[in-house]
């Protein structure tokens, strides 16, 4: 899936049983992670998720909005 230059809105579910990605009807991203919300550790790990499922460099998504939330914006460069 190629998203390049793209904003959309993520659903963050930490502490889950496994890393995965599906999609709400509204067209939200959930991202399901077993990190633990503490000290960045489930942005890095979403990050690592997102870049895995778009195929892009960790460096180019960014959390434009929502780092200390469930709900939170990314952008893809």
């Amino acid at each position: 899936m190629n998203a390049s230059n793209q904003t959309f809105k993520v659903r963050v579910i930490p502490r889950a049983r496994r890393n995965d990605i599906c999609t709400d009807p509204d067209g939200t991203l959930r991202v399901h992670t077993t990190a633990t919300p503490t000290d960045g550790v489930a942005n890095d790990a979403v990050i690592k998720i997102l870049a895995r499922y778009f195929d892009v460099p960790k460096s180019s998504i960014h959390i434009v909005r929502g780092a200390t939330s469930r709900d939170k914006v990314i952008s893809i460069q």
